[in-house]
């Protein structure tokens, strides 16, 4: 019996060493409800008037399964990896154009006194530093989310990134990646031809200490050395965000201002449908959008949170694509509710309408929608 007990023992030290070494979680998001959604107006001439009322997928969070873990190295060093999965709780299928991990699928090392460096698919600085910082929403609740006024910051992720973020110097933290191809494989350069990856960086520096929290990023993506079907090739399209949010107690108030030149920095997507696509982002040489949000989130009782904001991206210049298009202001205002029923299962309310949709004279987005979220 005492040798049993031992033995027991034994095993229970070495496997309370182990998980102390190395360490796997699976975690994710289940997040549906029933939502109605509209896009009514013209684009190119052609009226559209789309509309739906049923199953509403990831309308606060878009659904995802992952699994991260960490090894102890030693001398405070970490070998870290993530693999995210993003998938539509509808049907069942993968997002993120079906990858396995569309959402992110990165190794990597971390020290918390040099940092933390990763390898792979992931998000850019923008979509990490400045989305909750310019928006209650940050990157969640579809079209109510911060990348439908600043596109820099739409979980904007890229293939083939490196990614340096430093530790947290008293509330500072700066990092910077650089993309080899934004989308697919890494192609080779063939001697004396045109360039045939979309290279892209990002970098940001970022605060948060006590009630303050604030953000300044640039973004930069050049597409191939070969015309795309608009004829547009070697475009730099560029980026740059600044952002603030303070904390009163009985309300959160945020604000953000930004630029966008050549192009956006990702597909124009409303509510559950994207709107135009291509190749991740839209080029425009010549192409300028001032973007500008105000917004505000504030406890209701114990559990609850009410949020809102408004958001403007405002063309200052047309480019070569559309030189003698009359081009609108796109204005979003949003609305939402959350009622935490326990510390992993919340239920959510959103209303959403945007003007002038893709800075079309006449194009008009309406969301409404109730949910449950489950956190695992």
């Amino acid at each position: 019996m005492k040798k049993s007990l031992l033995v027991a023992a034994l095993v229970a030290g070495f496997a309370g060493v182990a998980h102390a070494e190395t360490s796997v979680t699976l975690y994710g998001i289940v997040d549906a409800g029933i939502g109605y959604e509209r896009v009514k107006g013209s684009v190119g001439g052609f009226n559209i008037d789309a509309k739906r009322t049923g199953l509403l997928s990831g309308g606060q969070s878009s659904s995802r399964w992952g699994l991260k873990g960490t090894e102890d190295l030693g001398n405070g060093l970490q070998a870290v990896f993530v693999l995210e999965n993003g998938f539509d709780v509808g049907n069942g299928t993968a997002t993120q154009g079906g990858r396995m991990f569309g959402r992110q699928s990165t190794i990597g090392l971390r020290s918390d006194a040099w940092g933390q460096l990763d390898f792979g698919r992931q998000t850019n600085i923008a979509s990490k530093y400045l989305a909750g910082v310019v928006s209650p929403f940050g990157t969640d609740f579809s079209q109510a989310r911060a990348g439908t006024t600043f596109g820099a910051a739409d979980s904007v992720r890229y293939d083939n990134m490196v990614m340096y973020q430093t530790p947290n110097y008293s509330g500072f933290q700066f990092g910077v990646g650089y993309s080899f191809n934004n989308s697919g494989n890494q192609q080779f350069k063939v001697s004396g031809s045109d360039e045939p990856n979309t290279r892209a960086w990002t970098t940001g520096l970022r605060y948060a200490n006590g009630p303050l929290a604030a953000a300044l990023t640039y973004d930069q993506l050049k597409t191939p050395g070969f015309a795309d079907a608009f004829g547009q090739e070697n475009v730099s399209i560029k980026a740059w965000n600044l952002g603030a949010s303070y904390d009163f107690e009985i309300v959160k108030v945020h604000a953000g201002v930004g630029q966008a030149r050549n192009g956006w920095l990702t597909s124009l997507r409303y509510g559950g449908e994207t709107l135009e696509t291509g190749a991740g982002y839209i080029a425009n040489d010549g192409m300028k959008i001032n973007s500008y949000t105000v917004g505000l989130s504030a406890p209701v009782g114990a559990n609850g949170s009410v949020l809102a904001s408004w958001g403007m991206a405002d063309p200052r210049s047309n480019g070569n694509l559309l030189s003698g298009v009359s081009l609108r202001k796109q204005h979003a205002y949003s609305l939402g509710y959350t009622y935490a029923l326990s510390k992993r299962t919340n239920v959510y309310a959103l209303g959403s309408y945007v003007d002038h949709v893709g800075f079309q004279d006449d194009l008009k987005a309406t969301q409404i929608g109730v949910g449950l979220r489950h956190q695992f």
